[in-house]
């Protein structure tokens, strides 16, 4: 009788996972708020919402009460030609969030896909146009995902090597800070009249490490893009829905995107669900007579009942004031734990913005992904009763908004405690 483990290793091929060494995947059965049970009921606090995206916590109860009446009225419909009641009120309710400029909302499967969306948006706007304008600007260390466009416009290393020759090219920048702005701005000003668009995470670059930048530098950067007529992607897939302390990383800026992108915590970490927002503008680039302006793309489950059914559930949840109070607690307690050890002499760096928090191990080599001191910090913490996930030598907290001030606390002593421990 085989056990799930060697069942999962005789049919599965796990994302970001060299299989050949991957004999430590735990198989999961239940989950419950802030935690995750193994076959053998050990408890493991997800201390990064399993890839960000629980933000509720597993299995709660409203939104599998939303879902379970969806399901049992109408599960799927094609998007093309037919419309239905859940991706109505999703886009409603999501629109009167952001900022005023975004007028329509267009529906994919994830943020990968998200972004795609908005490459082709940004692309055809010109050329529905006739503009050449062929030129992508995208920040450094930058990560939108895993197609063929969200790789393209990612920054370039190893996973994206095999595909080089395959992806386009992108005029990538550094991130603004008070010592480059000035440059960075005369940079995009040289290139502008071809630029069709520059993507961006705002504040927080989520898979090079939780880099982050101010919205000060980045408010001066959007409105230099704006200025020179530059269409604005903006990648909230990771910051939205309180991620950052607000809702939106929008809520820190003064400046708005032309077009934002959503997905992660969109349905709470229940279903697959992407969505591609946008001004009326550029909406208007598409809406024509000529059957050739048309957006052409769609997937199969394209604004999916139950996937909407989810989010505008965890939206019902996230607006809530006890769950706004509780991301206030996250965050404060993230910033008394930030000042307690950011003078440790294993600490080679510490960032917080709103209910992200990330610590770079102090080691011998450079920071990498591939830092040996992963396969330390990941089988301690697992060992302890968490799950973290380390890119490489950096540890982050991307809490569930629904975890205890006792199991923060526990979290917080365990990395104090794996800084004594580990070398």
């Amino acid at each position: 009788m085989y056990t799930l483990k060697e069942r999962d290793q005789l049919v599965n091929w796990h994302p970001y996972t060299q299989m050949k060494k991957a004999n430590n995947i735990i198989p999961i059965v239940r989950g419950e708020g802030s935690y995750i049970y193994d076959e053998n009921n050990k408890q493991y606090i997800d201390a990064v919402s399993s890839w960000w995206v629980t933000l509720h916590g597993h299995a709660h109860p409203y939104i599998a009460q939303k879902m379970h009446e969806q399901l049992t009225t109408l599960e799927h419909v094609i998007f093309a030609g037919f419309t239905h009641r859940p991706a109505i009120e999703l886009s409603e309710r999501l629109l009167a969030l952001l900022p005023t400029n975004q007028k329509k909302a267009f529906y994919s499967d994830n943020g990968s896909t998200a972004i795609e969306v908005a490459l082709k948006m940004c692309l055809q706007y010109h050329f529905n146009k006739k503009e050449d304008r062929p030129v992508i600007l995208a920040f450094k260390n930058a990560y939108h995902g895993d197609t063929f466009g969200a790789m393209s416009v990612s920054g370039r290393g190893i996973w994206t090597e095999p595909f080089s020759e395959k992806l386009f090219d992108v005029i990538f920048i550094d991130t603004p800070n008070a010592e480059n702005i000035e440059a960075i701005k005369a940079q995009i000003k040289e290139v502008a009249t071809k630029v069709a668009c520059f993507i961006y995470e705002p504040l927080v670059q989520g898979a090079s490490g939780m880099l982050m930048h101010q919205a000060e530098y980045l408010d001066q950067l959007m409105h230099c893009c704006r200025t020179n007529d530059i269409l604005m992607i903006q990648d909230e897939i990771f910051v939205g829905f309180g991620r950052t302390g607000k809702l939106f990383a929008a809520n820190h800026l003064t400046e708005v995107p032309d077009i934002m992108c959503f997905s992660k915590g969109l349905t709470g970490g229940t279903l697959p669900l992407g969505v591609t927002t946008c001004t009326d503008e550029i909406y208007q680039a598409f809406y024509a007579d000529d059957l050739n302006k048309t957006l052409f793309h769609g997937h199969s489950f394209t604004a999916s009942p139950l996937a909407c059914t989810a989010a505008l559930a965890s939206l019902d949840l996230l607006l809530q004031t006890s769950t706004q109070q509780q991301i206030e607690n996250i965050v404060h307690q993230h910033q008394f734990f930030v000042a307690s050890i950011q003078n440790h002499p294993k600490v080679k760096a510490i960032r917080q913005c709103g209910t992200i928090l990330a610590l770079e191990w102090n080691t011998d080599e450079e920071t990498s992904y591939f830092s040996d001191i992963h396969e330390k910090l990941y089988p301690y913490f697992l060992e302890k009763g968490i799950l973290l996930r380390p890119l490489g030598n950096i540890i982050y907290l991307v809490p569930p908004y629904c975890i205890s001030t006792d199991d923060l606390n526990y979290i917080y002593d365990t990395i104090r405690q794996a800084l004594i421990e580990l070398v």
